[in-house]
């Protein structure tokens, strides 16, 4: 397969409500809620480099389970996700596709096909109050042995609504994700299936991956991950695991005014500014420019 761009990223959270809180504090601006139809509900942030954040809760547990149990794989592996993560993370790098049916095909054919597609709908508000329907087909992989990390594909069946300009200005002066970051107490490890969606790109910081959209996603040592951004060892087995978002910022020096306005604790390293993950954030969120 050639190199995916990067649609987006799903972080589980406890309430939407909380989340909203937590990253209008970060200075982002987050769209209305939207609710699934097996149980789940999502408040997304959309970037101006195409790529968005989709935290997503569970508005009705019960249905969700009975989603899971019929082969929806994105409830179940998000349930299972909850359960051994406190609730709160990075659990999936979503891809960019014209045809997932396609990309089902190739998962399977590669060995690394998480289960059956999922075709979707569900209604989108947007900030002037006016509303949408948004369809989707989704093809999944995933690695045996990372039962916390997962990717799929997401085809858009319609386009996205006009008239969203006012969600992808945010105070903070962010414009896109610059990286993503993974740890792995074996990192030569997620070559497999990383490899298959990303340019593999081997330096000494440990394995990296391009997508098409030019968003890296590096997979680290704990060692790396304490040196770098100062994060204790993931807990878990070798798998893969999501510990870090990176964002380009048009402006470093907006963002800290916009988290120091807002009583965010942020620390400077290596040219970055970082918040460590807090309800409602679920994993470490770096600023860049």
């Amino acid at each position: 397969m050639n190199a995916r761009a990067i649609d987006h990223l799903v972080l589980p959270v406890k309430d939407l409500a909380a989340t909203r809180a937590r990253l209008g504090d970060l200075g982002f601006t987050v769209a209305p809620d939207a609710l699934h139809p097996f149980g789940t509900a999502n408040a997304c942030v959309f970037l101006r480099d195409g790529s968005y954040l989709e935290p997503l809760a569970f508005a009705n547990r019960r249905q969700a389970a009975a989603a899971a149990k019929r082969g929806n794989v994105f409830t179940a592996r998000n349930l299972a996700f909850c359960r051994t993560r406190h609730r709160e993370g990075l659990s999936a790098i979503v891809l960019a596709t014209d045809d997932a049916e396609a990309d089902h095909a190739a998962f399977t054919a590669q060995g690394i096909s998480g289960g059956e597609m999922l075709e979707f709908a569900r209604p989108m508000k947007l900030p002037d109050g006016t509303e949408s329907e948004a369809r989707f087909r989704l093809a999944f992989a995933a690695d045996s042995q990372s039962p916390d990390f997962f990717l799929f594909s997401c085809q858009r069946l319609n386009p996205l609504p006009s008239g969203r300009e006012e969600l992808l200005s945010h105070a903070n002066a962010v414009i896109g994700i610059s990286e993503i970051i993974l740890g792995a107490s074996q990192p030569d490890a997620a070559v497999p299936l990383l490899a298959q969606v990303f340019e593999h790109e081997q330096d000494e910081l440990g394995a990296g991956f391009v997508a098409a959209n030019g968003v890296r996603t590096r997979v680290m040592s704990d060692d790396d991950l304490g040196l770098h951004f100062l994060l204790p060892p993931q807990a878990g087995g070798e798998g893969l695991q999501g510990c870090a978002v990176i964002f380009k910022t048009a402006d470093l020096a907006v963002t800290e005014i916009t988290l120091a306005a807002n009583d965010v604790a942020f620390i400077r390293r290596e040219g970055r500014v970082l918040v460590s993950a807090a309800p409602g954030q679920g994993v470490l969120f770096g600023f860049e420019e």
